[in-house]
Formats: C-alpha cells, sequence, structure tokens
C-alpha cells in the first residue's frame, strides 16, 4: 500500500501538511485561507472533497485560519484534542457536532491500514501536539512549534522514514532582529520554537536506518533563511557523525509553494 505526502506549505505565515494512502487522505492543519488552501490543493493535483478530516496540531492562527471555511464548504470531519477544541471556539466559526472529534494526546487512531499517533510538545497553546503516520512498518513524523525535543518525544519519533522538522530561527538573526524583546524571549523559550542548531542536535538523537528524508520546517520569514537553515543544519549534523546525502537528504519547504507529493 502507499503512502504519499506533501508539506504544502510551511512558514511564520501558514502551515499546511497532506498525508495520504490508497484508501485514506488527511489535511494536517489549514493555516491559510480557503481559496489559499484550494490553490495549494490544486498544485498537487488533489481535491479537498476527498480528503478523510482535518487533524489541528493547536490553534494558532498559523495552523487553523481556513480550518473552518474547509470544513463547512466540504463537510469535512475535523480532530482536535478537548483543550484545542476550547482554545479554537471562536476562532474559527461554527462547525456542526457531528462534524466534531476528539483525538486525545498519546493516543492512536486507525483508519484501514493508516494508524496516525499524536503526541505532545512544547509550546505556549492550550495543548499543543503533533502527529506520526504509520503504514506497513514506514513512518512519516510531523514536529514543529515546539520549545525543545524532549526525550519523550525523542522516543516516539525515532527512525521514521519521512521527518517534518521545525528548524525556525538562526539565533543571531533572531537576537539581533527588529521584534520587541518579549517576543524574542518567547521564541527562545522552552515553549517557544527550536533553533536551526537545537533542530540539527535532536535530529541527531533519532535519525535511525529508515530515515531517508528530512524537510526543515516552519521557518521563520524574519528570523532564518533556507540556505542558513540547510547549512546550519548540515553543520550539526556532520560534527555528531551524520554526512547529509549518504543515508539521507535534506530538503526544503516553502511559505507558497508545496513540495512534489513523494512516496515514503
Amino acid at each position: 500500500m502507499s503512502l504519499h505526502f506533501s508539506v504544502l506549505a510551511s512558514g511564520s505565515t501558514g502551515n499546511a501538511i497532506y498525508v495520504e494512502t490508497d484508501e485514506h487522505s488527511f489535511l494536517v492543519d489549514a493555516g491559510f485561507s480557503g481559496r489559499q488552501m484550494e490553490a495549494l490543493f490544486q498544485k498537487i493535483d488533489r481535491k479537498i472533497e476527498n480528503l478523510n478530516g482535518i487533524l489541528v496540531t493547536h490553534e494558532h492562527s498559523d495552523h487553523i485560519k481556513g480550518v473552518g471555511v474547509l470544513a463547512r464548504k466540504y463537510d469535512l470531519p475535523v480532530y482536535a484534542n478537548q483543550k484545542t477544541w476550547s482554545a479554537m471556539e471562536g476562532l474559527i466559526g461554527e462547525i456542526p457536532t457531528e462534524q466534531k472529534f476528539t483525538f486525545d494526546m498519546e493516543t492512536v487512531k486507525s483508519f484501514g491500514g493508516l494508524s496516525i499517533e499524536s503526541f505532545g510538545v512544547s509550546h505556549d497553546a492550550a495543548e499543543p501536539m503533533f502527529y506520526v503516520f504509520h503504514q506497513d512498518n514506514k513512518k512519516i513524523v510531523l514536529i514543529t512549534d515546539t520549545g525543545y525535543v524532549s526525550d519523550r518525544m525523542k522516543g516516539i519519533i525515532s527512525n521514521a522514514n519521512v521527518y517534518i522538522f521545525e528548524s525556525n530561527h538562526d539565533v543571531q538573526m533572531l537576537r539581533m532582529g527588529r521584534y520587541p524583546w518579549n517576543i524574542k524571549r518567547r521564541i527562545l523559550s522552552d515553549v517557544g520554537h527550536v533553533s536551526n542548531e537545537d533542530a540539527a542536535v535532536a535530529m541527531s538523537d533519532v535519525i535511525g536506518d529508515q530515515t531517508k528524508r528530512i524537510y526543515l520546517a516552519h521557518l521563520s520569514l524574519d528570523n532564518n533563511l533556507k540556505d542558513l537553515a540547510r547549512m546550519s543544519v548540515t553543520q550539526t549534523l556532520q560534527s555528531r557523525g551524520l554526512i547529509v546525502g549518504e543515508s539521507f537528504d535534506l530538503y526544503d519547504t516553502d511559505p507558497k509553494i508545496p513540495t512534489p507529493l513523494t512516496a515514503v
């Protein structure tokens, strides 16, 4: 059975990830307007109406902007934990009760041969969590919006075939940049976002024999650059004995352009 994915868009302005099997397809977050989401789906030649649901990670606007619009227009189920549902109230508009589903943290839901595992992260939201997609011993990990990667998280996400991994900022760019200090402090905190170097250190602890592709995601528009993120991650991994291009490769994501629909 096939397992495919595309990072439809990723960055501080919005996030959306698509995962499909032969039988099911899911959207993780919809951080753009309905019209923008439709345009992103067209670019990968897929239709929103064919989705089996939207999985929400947390209630920040760059992850939920289009959730309500898409759910209502296309009659889609939406999955989130109870604290996130409460935090989204008033942000995404009314969704019919029969389309609202609870997906608790640290649980697994199965859809045919596809299992989706949720796990908690450290971020300043009500109860933020991300997802691992399992099928036929294949594993896709989505992990962004976390201030650090704990040993518990590492145990859950270890040895995936594919990582879509936060590489949010360059610390020096952030410290020297235009943000007010309270925002800089929030980003640098344990409930903010991981830097390029910290992301690479965490990656070095979870990369395994199965790992083939790592996508650097949720890059800050103001405090990072694709080339800088790739260089920093590559150098840090190399310092820990992992050489990009040998058993695995690094890939960019973009705030507006989907990555190609790719088989795991």
